[in-house]
């Protein structure tokens, strides 16, 4: 089973306007033709597809991720308004891959750009665990840890110390993939039942430099996607970089 996430694709309702570095509809594109060459069974939209929170935006996202030709599933980032998504396609809230399973978990918090689940999110989350013991991959938008960054971790998913409390008692969560930060990204976090490993993913439109205190474009940084490969309860996973 393979799986390709791609996030923050900033798209516009003007299919040729232009983000800080380049035109996002055209890398999307571009990003996508290389991804199908890995012949991925599911591809995942880690948020932020909008930039301009647009109908029209929203559309031609879903015709860029229908030509994958294979399954697809989006959540909403800072920047998505998940009411125009839905008219496009539904925002599932778990993703069956038989052995394995991914819970979509939505961190946006209405006009602010950091992530938040909330109790009841959390409760809902753990009620999801208790009832299956499949490897588990969650998904989501905001960063639950800190990548370095200043800027990027004051607007990370600001509960995820609750987060981490609720997961500590369910070791059948290996992996957590997300959006937001715009580069790649990798860390693991121990608790009780096991460690769990957090990916980032670049952004098919700019990339953010990582390591800074203050927000900086990475000029030099190529747009990208992640693969992820699931064996039995294992996984492997890797970043593709794109030329333009």
């Amino acid at each position: 089973m393979r799986l390709v996430q791609v996030t923050d694709t900033h798209l516009h309702a003007d299919p040729g306007a232009r983000s800080r570095t380049g035109f996002p509809l055209r890398q999307l594109h571009t990003v996508l033709e290389h991804a199908r060459t890995k012949r991925p069974d599911v591809l995942l939209v880690t948020g932020d597809v909008s930039q301009d929170e647009t109908l029209k935006s929203y559309e031609h996202a879903q015709q860029a991720f229908a030509s994958m030709g294979c399954p697809w599933f989006w959540l909403p980032g800072n920047h998505d308004q998940p009411e125009l998504m839905a008219e496009h396609r539904e925002l599932n809230v778990e993703v069956d891959l038989g052995h394995w399973r991914l819970l979509l978990l939505d961190t946006r918090v209405n006009g602010q750009p950091h992530g938040e689940l909330g109790q009841a999110k959390l409760k809902a989350l753990a009620e999801q665990l208790e009832g299956d013991d499949r490897p588990t991959m969650l998904v989501m938008h905001h960063p639950p840890v800190a990548i370095g960054s200043e800027w990027m971790d004051a607007i990370g998913l600001h509960d995820r110390e609750a987060l981490w409390q609720t997961l500590a008692a369910y070791g059948q969560v290996r992996a957590i993939l997300c959006g937001h930060i715009h580069q790649a990204f990798a860390s693991r976090e121990s608790l009780a039942e096991g460690e769990v490993a957090v990916f980032g993913c670049p952004s098919t439109t700019d990339q953010f430099l990582g390591g800074s205190p203050h927000f900086a474009v990475d000029e030099a940084s190529r747009p990208g996607y992640r693969v992820v490969d699931f064996h039995g309860g294992e996984l492997t996973t890797w970043i593709e970089r794109v030329d333009l």
